[in-house]
């Protein structure tokens, strides 16, 4: 299988039980989590060397993500040590009309304090396959969107193929930062992948799609992806696409593009949603798996991230705890839910 780095920030997700608010709640659980963390556990669980590339606390806490992260095979080779502390999230989850609702804790954290001596990216990136981070790590800070840009540097110079997820996140920057720190770092992208409002507000890439009245038919992206793969020289370029009816209810679906076709995935009606936290990270990792597994065959690369990604949203936690085999049962159509005895 392949060796995988994944550079980003895991954090401690603190959520009531079940659907309670955050206000009515005596207790939260705690559960480790983040985008690029979210994706090392999916491809661990492939069968894939996942490596995770983070800086976090010496202390205990930051050894709960450590512990979490090696629980479930990533490895933690690269992982540096020190800083104060490790970030928090507060997520509530929603149901039916009442969305659900995060809320950051997670300034100074130790990897958004992160100096470049913190990392030896060639070696790091040394005999590497593939190389994933999302928009959310050079969101973080200055710091770590250096580190973003040092970590690319070194895997154009081993020739490792680079996935992006957009991911744009509305509370830790402005379209106006994002898009000035995320276009010049498209230049060692391969293989992009993002909504339509990452292309918007990462990219400056606008969709012919209504998303807020549910039209997200792929007619609608085809433009903007045939722009972006024009501009930056992708070799794909990929999209969920998402239709929200509730918070417990949403249509699911993915599009791809390698310049010559374009590909759109079954469509899964997800009822109801468990949680949808880590659903786009379990489709980032499904599709790397898939484009490894299925080299040349960007149809059953986008089956099986959407597949991946459909059975995450019926998960709680950030995690997507599903086995390869499960996919592709899913892929194959069996869908009904069915007790297996």
């Amino acid at each position: 299988m392949a060796r995988i780095i994944t550079l980003g920030e895991i954090m401690l997700r603190l959520s009531p039980e079940g659907n309670e608010r955050f206000i009515q709640s005596g207790s939260f659980r705690v559960i480790p989590g983040g985008g690029e963390a979210n994706v090392a556990v999916s491809l661990a669980s492939y069968g894939h060397d996942s490596y995770y590339v983070t800086k976090l606390p010496s202390h205990e806490i930051g050894q709960i993500a450590v512990n979490s992260l090696r629980s479930f095979g990533v490895r933690t080779d690269f992982i540096a040590r020190g800083g104060d502390r490790i970030g928090l999230y507060y997520a509530e989850t929603g149901a039916s009309m009442r969305p659900s609702k995060v809320i950051y804790d997670r300034a100074h954290s130790a990897i958004a304090e992160a100096a470049p001596e913190d990392f030896d990216f060639d070696a790091i990136m040394e005999n590497a396959d593939w190389f994933h981070w999302s928009g959310i790590t050079p969101a973080i800070s200055d710091n770590a969107a250096n580190l973003t840009r040092l970590a690319c540097e070194a895997a154009r110079r081993h020739g490792v193929t680079v996935s992006v997820d957009l991911n744009f996140r509305k509370k830790l920057w402005t379209p106006q930062k994002a898009i000035s720190v995320m276009r010049p770092l498209m230049e060692y992208v391969d293989v992009c992948i993002g909504n339509e409002e990452d292309a918007e507000l990462c990219l400056g890439f606008k969709p012919d799609a209504d998303v807020a009245s549910g039209a997200t038919g792929a007619e609608g992206y085809k433009g903007i992806f045939r722009q972006m793969k024009e501009e930056f020289g992708f070799g794909h370029v990929v999209s969920t696409l998402r239709e929200s009816f509730s918070a417990s209810r949403n249509g699911w679906k993915a599009l791809i593009y390698d310049g010559r076709e374009f590909c759109e995935s079954t469509r899964y009606e997800i009822d109801p949603v468990v949680d949808r936290v880590g659903g786009g990270d379990a489709f980032s990792g499904g599709l790397i798996h898939g484009m490894l597994k299925y080299k040349g065959d960007q149809r059953a690369a986008i089956e099986f991230a959407t597949a991946a990604s459909a059975l995450k949203q019926t998960v709680p936690g950030d995690f997507n705890l599903v086995s390869e085999d499960e996919v592709l049962s899913l892929v194959a159509g069996n869908s009904n839910g069915r007790v297996q005895r």
